[in-house]
């Protein structure tokens, strides 16, 4: 094992930073180069912390009325749910239907900042229930870095440290939060970015977490994160302090690095690599090939590199029992072109669509969605779907009459993000085709320009069939046209409806609960305020459960509430 030298290390970090990273070559500078293309690049001076984003707000109070996108009546939000609603439903650096990109970042980190120095205390656990429950990385990770500049730029004490420990998540995001903040911010680290960093890293970096997530295609690797921030390791996991030192090997020394000897998995690992090119694939294909990858902690992303040719059905069916639920669906069309046999793909569909699989890997239904329209081979349709009814099964019985309107005008046809063959339009529909088939009586309505009933089938999917793309965003018609004395209304939408001289839901007594889920987080809402007007944003597998919630007089458990 190399001696650890920390003054070396040091300098060999700079010189790493200086090669790979040009644009961070001094003072903090940056350019477009510095990242690879992973984080847009602002202008920015270093060295004293810029003040936050500055953009005029409407002149016009919380509830107020103002022109919406489509020129319809909006009503102005309170600061908070209009953050909570972009938050829940913004990919960060994607455009929307009515927004581009910048503008939605730009609002995003603007309202960050805002209440990270005005409620610091309930920003912190909007960004935590944004990455646990909501599930979304960049734009906590993102929340985090400017929830920390904002209060070191006022020299605001407390909460920041937490803030970072809240969001990361995953051994890859500790670089991912100091990628961002290098290229936007420098290479000047506030204490409590450095603690909260350091606090996840002694909770995330193991021997596995190595293997998987330190790899050249990361821009900034854990021994990066090491340096920069200077972590101690665990008193409680005595192995960490050598697992420092070999991330660090690897980072400057790859050639020579050698794992600790008393890690078994990092010591596999090092001797699979060891093993000479021509000799590898049958390692994987002889018996024991599967325990062989398993020992050695050897994922099924870094085979075809270690393998040094794609995956053939041999290898595929070696690998598959190593693989978790959610990387057998996302490898579903791979395995059909690579021709597995009927008895691994049995596995396969057997895994899938394991009601405890599906539960454990706490997916979304639209993840199943996006896999059933991806495959080709018809074997994958019943297993898909009964992975997707799985993921609903927390979708609660609503007593009672419920109408379901969801929005299928043009602006919600548009993709959040382009690694998603699945729009807003899909998302609402599966919810609001979930919530009809459960409710006790449910009338499921479509709507856009025009409006048409939709009869659900015992298919999800058969059912999702029947949506179309209805043009304009016209909910006060919808609502007038299917309103019947409903006990309670479920919008799902993004609240951009056109111009109507009255309340969209006039029709509905004001003592009957409507609930309004907002998929794309624009700055105006659909409705005044009220007592019985609730309106949330992001959809998940718990999403329903606040109707049942509200309606016993519970505490919604929403940030702000």
């Amino acid at each position: 094992m190399t001696r650890f030298n920390r003054q070396r290390t040091k300098a060999d970090t700079r010189a790493e930073i200086q090669r790979e990273l040009p644009g961070l070559a001094r003072r903090g500078v940056s350019s477009p180069l510095a990242t690879d293309g992973r984080w847009p690049v602002p202008k920015v001076e270093h060295l004293r912390l810029p003040p936050p984003p500055t953009r005029s707000r409407p002149a016009v109070d919380p509830g107020g009325a103002v022109r919406n996108h489509q020129g319809g009546t909006g009503y102005v939000r309170e600061p908070k749910e209009e953050l909570f609603l972009l938050a829940v439903s913004h990919l960060y650096g994607q455009d929307s239907f009515y927004e581009g990109a910048v503008e939605r970042d730009d609002r995003y980190r603007r309202l960050v900042r805002e209440q990270a120095l005005s409620d610091p205390q309930w920003t912190l656990d909007l960004l935590r229930r944004l990455r646990d429950e909501g599930r979304i990385r960049t734009a906590a990770v993102v929340g985090a870095a400017e929830f920390v500049h904002a209060r070191a730029t006022a020299g605001a004490a407390g909460f920041s440290r937490q803030a970072v420990d809240a969001v990361l998540r995953r051994p890859d995001e500790p670089g991912e939060l100091l990628d961002y903040w290098i290229t936007r911010y420098g290479r000047r680290l506030p204490q409590p970015l450095r603690r909260g960093i350091g606090d996840a890293v002694r909770r995330l970096y193991t021997g596995r977490a190595l293997l998987k997530y330190d790899t050249p295609s990361h821009t900034v690797r854990f021994g990066d994160v090491l340096e920069l921030t200077h972590p101690v390791p665990d008193p409680a996991k005595p192995w960490q302090g050598a697992l420092f030192r070999y991330a660090l090997d690897r980072r400057h020394h790859p050639e020579s690095a050698r794992p600790p000897a008393d890690e078994p998995l990092l010591t596999a690992h090092h001797a699979l690599l060891a093993v000479p090119p021509d000799r590898r694939r049958a390692l994987v294909t002889e018996p024991g090939g599967a325990e062989r990858l398993a020992e050695a902690g050897m994922t099924w992303e870094a085979l075809a590199g270690w393998l040094q040719g794609p995956l053939d059905a041999a290898a595929w069916e070696a690998v598959i029992p190593v693989m978790g639920p959610m990387a057998l669906v996302r490898n579903l069309r791979n395995f059909d072109e690579a021709g597995i046999s009927e008895r691994a793909a049995a596995e396969v569909a057997a895994r899938i669509s394991d009601p405890e699989e599906v539960r454990r890997s706490r997916q979304f239904p639209f993840r199943f969605l996006a896999a059933h329209r991806a495959v080709r081979e018809p074997r994958w349709a019943g297993p898909l779907e009964a992975a997707l009814g799985h993921s609903l099964a927390a979708v609660p019985v609503l007593p009672g009459r419920t109408l379901v309107l969801v929005d299928r005008s043009l602006s919600m046809f548009d993709q959040p993000s382009a690694r998603t063959r699945l729009n807003r339009a899909d998302t609402a529909a599966v919810f609001g085709t979930a919530l009809a088939v459960r409710a006790e009586h449910a009338d499921l309505v479509q709507f856009g320009s025009d409006s048409r009933v939709v009869v659900p089938e015992r298919s999800v999917l058969d059912t999702l069939r029947r949506f179309r793309n209805l043009g304009g965003t016209f909910t006060a018609a919808a609502v007038k046209r299917h309103y019947r004395e409903h006990d309670r209304v479920v919008v799902v939408t993004d609240e951009q409806t056109h111009w109507t001289p009255h309340d969209v839901f006039e029709p509905v007594p004001e003592d009957v609960p409507v609930y309004t889920w907002n998929l794309a987080g624009y700055a105006t809402g659909h409705t005044a305020p009220g007592p019985h007007r609730h309106t949330f944003g992001g959809l998940s597998d718990a999403a329903f459960t606040l109707i049942p919630l509200l309606e016993r007089g519970h505490d919604a458990a929403r940030p702000g509430d």
